[in-house]
């Protein structure tokens, strides 16, 4: 399942409805991304704005869940990823990731993270005193996600 919101969310409700009642479900894994106010990157951040394009990001993040859920045989999944602004402490993006064994669930939760901090058509622009600036890739985070290029 795939959720594009403004909307904060209950971690404990959205792992409770994916999970609840599913006798198949032996693992459940899971991911909170937060807005941090120190990106290392000069001033301290008073807020990030995400901007995207509905039907472009829902297409994509619907892909690589189905990847995700083909790769590892999940019994659900769900990406909840907010846009809008958001300031520190607020949450951005929850990943969950069920599975009838811990390994899958733990491997294709990391493997969707991953993939959201390279790939996913999302523009994040951070507010600073200094003013504002646009979040450019990071090399680190492409040199995690490649683990998966060939993995299965």
């Amino acid at each position: 399942m795939i959720r594009v919101q403004r909307e904060d969310f209950d971690i404990g409700a959205e792992i409770e409805a994916l999970s609840g009642g599913n006798n198949e479900v032996g693992a459940v894994a899971s991911f909170v991304g937060i807005t941090r106010a120190d990106a290392g990157e000069g001033a301290p951040i008073t807020a990030m704005t995400l901007e995207h394009y509905p039907a472009m990001t829902e297409k994509q993040l619907a892909a690589i869940e189905a990847e995700a859920c083909e790769r590892w045989n999940l019994t659900a999944s769900l990406i909840v990823h907010r846009h809008g602004r958001l300031e520190p402490g607020d949450r951005i993006v929850l990943v969950v990731t069920a599975a009838s064994h811990r390994r899958a669930a733990l491997d294709a939760c990391a493997f969707l993270i991953d993939w959201l901090k390279t790939k996913a058509p999302f523009w994040k622009r951070e507010e600073t005193a200094e003013g504002p600036r646009w979040v450019a890739a990071r090399a680190a985070d492409d040199q995690a996600a490649e683990r998966w290029r060939d993995a299965s």
